[in-house]
């Protein structure tokens, strides 16, 4: 469902917070959303926007199984199909984000936030954007921090060897580019999530809920209908420093020179509702890191069989997982490790259990690792892989690619046993009805 949709949803059910006495985006806005524990809430008065603001939206599983219609149990298989099978997405001739078109720019009219004292400016951090690869024709869809400039510009950070970096390699240094907000939860998941080259993310959307399409009024690329904003412009050849602002792990990230883009034409909703998300916070990290679960599943089940994957908050929902498998081979365990490292190329430390070790509890993992891992014969370490420039601890020289040390612990149990086992003792079910 589209984010009004959603919304109306959350209103009904009296899960939706309406802040109604004026908010300013510089600072406030987002301390109350932190506040607030990122739940959602639709701020109705902002200070220097007439734009209505709204942020929680996908701050759990269970609101982003809610806004694709399913169980939370579904959103691993669901998301993993989705992945596996895009479908291609119908382009129509009419799309409610173009209600409004504007060709005389002032992005200074957004409500485009400052979220802490450190920021390098006021940034938006919410905003997807997609682009046509020049050698394959086909769309790209990710996320760009966009820090803004003046009334037309923001400088946009790019990172090195991803795809819109290398579509604008391959174009000469310039590209058009359409940066969408207010997005369905299905248009947000499939931007987050890297599918092979040429492969179109908006089938993704498309697969997990129907997504059409609308051709852009001043470049040659097409956007979700039915989102809130649309901002049409180029990437430019010129750069400006971008930067510092807050990142996945929590940690500043520094300041840099990026691309500056140029927007020339804003296309929007009546009475757009601009969608905002907390740096290095919940929404962050699970729009990061959720949707590598469904990629390490898919590759891991092409060696042993799969059933969960659980990309952990500890570890910056970027850089860890657990992964649980049904072992079958003596050697599933560490090759499942070798098969998630390819899943997700980030991952730095993953953890492998069996199927009786809940992922999603640290002490019961930590459990497996301390009765079923022996360092010597367990461990597979890789030097000098190809790291996340958001690992602060990983080579992070200027100019090169981020490189990393990498350790996978196959924390399963042997197949065969000897001694005392494996397997934790349960005691009796007592109804205590009966007791008390």
């Amino acid at each position: 469902m589209n984010l009004r949709s959603f919304l109306e949803q959350l209103e009904n059910k009296s899960e939706l917070t309406r802040i109604k006495r004026e908010v300013s985006t510089e600072y406030e806005m987002a301390g109350i959303i932190e506040a607030l524990g990122e739940k959602p809430v639709l701020f109705e008065k902002v200070k220097e926007s007439e734009m209505q603001v709204v942020g929680g939206l996908v701050s759990s599983k269970d609101l982003i199984a809610r806004a694709l219609g399913i169980e939370k149990t579904q959103l691993l298989l669901k998301l993993s199909k989705a992945i596996e099978i895009p479908v291609s997405p119908k382009i129509t001739d009419k799309g409610e984000c173009q209600e409004i078109v504007e060709k005389d720019v002032d992005l200074t009219k957004l409500p485009i936030m400052r979220y802490t004292a450190k920021d390098g400016g006021k940034y938006i951090a919410s905003a997807v954007a997609i682009i046509r690869d020049p050698e394959y024709n086909s769309r790209n869809m990710c996320f760009h921090r966009l820090m803004l400039l003046d009334r037309k510009r923001f400088v946009a950070r790019i990172v090195e060897n991803r795809g819109t970096d290398s579509a604008l390699k391959k174009s000469g240094g310039e590209l058009e580019v359409a940066f969408c907000l207010g997005n369905s939860t299905a248009v947000l998941l499939s931007a987050a999530t890297t599918l092979p080259t040429g492969i179109d993310e908006l089938g993704m959307a498309n697969a997990l809920e129907k997504t059409e399409l609308v051709k852009c009024k001043t470049v040659d690329v097409e956007v979700p209908a039915d989102c809130e904003i649309v901002l049409e412009g180029k990437i430019t050849k010129e750069k400006a420093t971008e930067g510092p602002f807050l990142d996945l792990t929590g940690i500043v990230d520094k300041a840099r020179q990026q691309p500056i883009v140029e927007i020339k034409c804003l296309t929007y909703r009546r009475k757009p509702i601009y969608q905002t998300i907390l740096a290095g916070r919940n929404e962050h990290k699970l729009l990061m890191g959720m949707p590598k679960e469904p990629t390490i599943f898919n590759e891991v089940n092409k060696v042993c069989r799969c059933n969960d994957v659980y990309i952990t908050p500890g570890g910056c929902s970027w850089l860890h997982a657990v992964v649980q498998i049904k072992k079958q081979n003596p050697d599933d365990g560490k090759r499942a490790i070798t098969a998630a490292f390819e899943g997700h190329k980030s991952l730095k430390h993953c953890v492998i259990v069996d199927e009786d070790i809940n992922i999603y509890d640290p002490s019961d993992v930590e459990w497996a690792i301390s009765t079923r891992f022996q360092a010597d014969k367990n461990t597979i370490i890789l030097s000098d892989q190809p790291g996340s420039s958001l690992d602060p601890s990983g080579n992070l020289t200027e100019g090169k690619k981020a490189t990393t040390s990498k350790a996978g612990i196959d924390a399963t149990a042997p197949l065969t046993t000897t001694g005392k086992g494996f397997t934790k003792e349960q005691y009796i079910k007592v109804d205590m009805k009966r007791f008390t």
